[in-house]
């Protein structure tokens, strides 16, 4: 076993990976993908550039540190982790790759458990930390599915629930992607299609609003509920149509018809709101109001309830829009728009 904290001394790693915003999450969980497999789930997202960066020193052997803004410093023995931590996540990840000696910085671009997919993020940006470092000792760089697995199920792992592996693959990929979980038998898990190029980025970000609302998500109650029913065996035929609405907002956006697009993301919107209306908060669906009398799409960010919403229109539209959901986060204090652009880039 390599030693990490030797090849640290001499020289420190940075790495960086973006977030995303989606439609059709949920769908990239095995409890949802498998049993509707035959209608073809799929998960649209879009990288932003708020980008999670990590950096790796050396520090006392014997010890693991974290640093990570919004979180208290965090210095524990090496061989007594606790994954149950907040930080449990990163840890877990330092175990895996038999880490001592090490302090483990994270400074995020995006707001604190905005629902953009933060703590994966986090996760693929240190996994590919960890494989710098271990490529200068002569260990080949792994393959990007091969990132995104391992951050993804080292985070199943400690995370008690179900988990998606739509993040990491935003952050791993970078651009505007659509993901087929096709979980094929002894293959691969799933087909990616670009959606946009990475020449055309830019034009895409244009037509594209993201706003904070101002208060931190709480997915886990909400995917943990969408899990409960799911597995009850309710709300099949909603979930059958999640996917259908998901399936054609891809199909459009890759033709670009983006009214059709919009009109079915408002739709998938609806469902969502139907099986747990506490995916919008107050200025939640308030900015999804004001996007429709605008004649937007807009949707929340991950499984909502806080975090971020996102909109869809044309440059027009936008420009409204944008003054008009100024008007709405005004009443919140740390509600604002995020000052961001797609990404072509993953994770670097």
């Amino acid at each position: 076993m390599n030693n990490i904290r030797a090849l640290l001394e001499k020289e420190e790693v940075e790495t960086s990976a973006p977030c995303r915003i989606d439609m059709g999450g949920t769908l990239d969980l095995s409890t949802f993908y498998l049993p509707l497999r035959r209608f073809g789930p799929c998960t649209f997202n879009a990288a932003l550039n708020l980008r999670t960066r990590v950096k790796l020193s050396p520090h006392t052997k014997g010890k693991l540190k974290i640093t990570s803004r919004g979180f208290d410093p965090l210095e524990v023995d090496s061989d007594q982790a606790p994954f149950a931590h907040p930080l449990g996540l990163m840890l877990a990840l330092a175990t895996y790759f038999a880490a001592d000696g090490v302090h483990i910085q994270i400074d995020s671009s995006s707001p604190p458990r905005s629902a953009l997919g933060g703590s994966s993020v986090a996760a693929v940006a240190l996994v590919w930390a960890f494989a710098k470092v271990l490529n200068r000792a002569g260990q080949p760089m792994p393959a990007p599915e091969a990132v995104a697995g391992l951050a993804h199920a080292v985070e199943q792992s400690v995370a008690g629930v179900p988990c998606g592996v739509q993040d990491q693959l935003a952050a791993v990929y970078g651009g505007v992607n659509g993901w087929f979980w096709t979980a094929q038998p002894g293959g691969s898990l799933f087909q990616r299609q670009v959606l946009v190029s990475p020449a055309q980025c830019l034009d895409f970000s244009r037509r594209l609003l993201v706003a904070y609302c101002g208060v931190p998500h709480i997915s886990k109650d909400i995917n943990g509920t969408w899990v409960r029913e799911f597995v009850a065996g309710r709300h099949r035929g909603q979930w059958r149509q999640i996917v259908d609405y998901s399936r054609g907002f891809i199909q459009a956006i890759a033709n670009g018809q983006y009214e059709t697009a919009q009109a079915l993301m408002n739709r998938e919107t609806d469902i969502r709101v139907q099986l747990t209306p506490e995916v919008l908060d107050e200025v939640g669906g308030q900015l999804v109001a004001t996007a429709r009398q605008n004649h937007c799409g807009a949707r929340f960010t991950g499984a909502g309830g806080g975090g971020c919403i996102w909109a869809l229109g044309d440059l027009a539209q936008i420009a409204t829009l944008r003054s008009a959901w100024a008007q709405v986060l005004s009443k919140r204090e740390e509600a604002m728009i995020l000052m961001t652009q797609v990404d072509p880039t993953g994770v670097l």
